[in-house]
């Protein structure tokens, strides 16, 4: 009962302002109040801690020719050597262009498909047709990379059936796979098909918190359904569509190697290598840890001021930003 009545006593400095030990209580109690809800947000923590900024401190190897059996602290300190190797390479601004154009395609193409997705789910009518359609689209999220560059081979080879339906209209087989100028549609096609049911599923979300009554004003305006799409639809969610678009102009100068190990081939190596494979040869295949470590962290801090821009300018035009 002490404990109880010490809790809900407001302790008052002089100046009306509560003291500390008063404000450490406040504190406390709102923890007890939610505390499921703390421990649902436990595991997600201590991953991001061990696994996130745990790992930040690895980032010293890009500063030191690193040495396994020296370790972090005995390896020799040079600097930013590696980082004026890498801006020195040969293969520099060839792998920046194919990152960054890779991942602006990406932004194009795939970004909106998700959002015209959703559009059309929600305009449709019939619930088993819409639950179908869902279905259909989520399925290949849930395939493995490697099962879909498999996929992609088998439709893309000279026998496959891509190749089988050209040979209906009279015209040749031809090597997709071999071509330079064919691999960033292949790519963004792939992801296109195996993530477009699952990006809708936020944009499904946010179209509920459309108020139903702004659609029922239109409609007695005698506004069209594209017109409640652009009018009302579209501002509804287009804070989401801010945020989304943000959070993907992260990536824009990385990309996911493991697709692109699968798919690209030597006479595609033009169009197809980016840093992140090239992180991968240097750093996995060619033992130099330091080197492919420089690399990816100057790949991160690019990123990082897109992201900071980006930030700064959706701020200023509109009310929704990152923070």
């Amino acid at each position: 009962m002490a404990g109880k009545a010490l809790s809900e006593t407001v302790k008052v400095n002089k100046s009306g302002r509560k003291t500390v030990s008063a404000l450490i209580m406040d504190r406390l109690k709102l923890i007890g109040q939610g505390k499921y809800l703390y421990a649902m947000l436990l595991l997600p923590a201590v991953y991001f801690i061990v696994f996130k900024y745990g790992s930040m401190f690895g980032l010293l190897i890009a500063f030191e020719n690193y040495n396994f059996v020296k370790g972090v602290f005995g390896s020799e300190w040079v600097g930013l050597l590696h980082f004026r190797d890498f801006m020195s390479d040969p293969y520099f601004w060839k792998l920046v262009r194919n990152t960054v154009l890779l991942n602006v395609w990406m932004m194009v193409f795939y970004f909106p498909t998700p959002i015209l997705l959703a559009l059309l789910l929600n305009e449709a009518r019939i619930g088993l047709f819409k639950k179908f359609a869902q279905t259909v689209s989520y399925l290949p999220h849930f395939l493995s990379t490697v099962v879909v560059c498999g996929m992609v081979i088998n439709f893309l080879s000279n026998e496959g059936m891509i190749n089988r339906l050209i040979g209906l209209v009279g015209l040749e087989p031809y090597s997709f796979l071999m071509d330079a100028n064919w691999f960033r549609s292949i790519y963004i096609g792939s992801e296109i098909w195996q993530g477009i049911g699952w990006g809708s599923i936020i944009y499904l979300a946010a179209l509920t918190a459309v108020d139903p009554q702004l659609y029922e004003a239109a409609t007695m305006d005698g506004a069209s359904r594209i017109q409640q799409i652009r009018h009302i639809t579209l501002p509804g969610i287009a804070s989401v569509i801010t945020v989304m678009f943000l959070l993907n102009l992260g990536n824009v100068m990385s990309i996911g190697y493991e697709k692109i190990l699968l798919l690209y081939t030597g006479p595609t190596y033009e169009t197809a290598d980016v840093i992140s494979t090239y992180v991968y040869r240097r750093g996995l295949l060619g033992n130099d840890f330091s080197y492919a470590t420089a690399v990816e962290l100057f790949q991160s801090v690019i990123a990082l001021c897109f992201v900071v821009l980006a930030n700064r300018f959706a701020r200023k035009v509109s009310e929704t930003s990152l923070w």
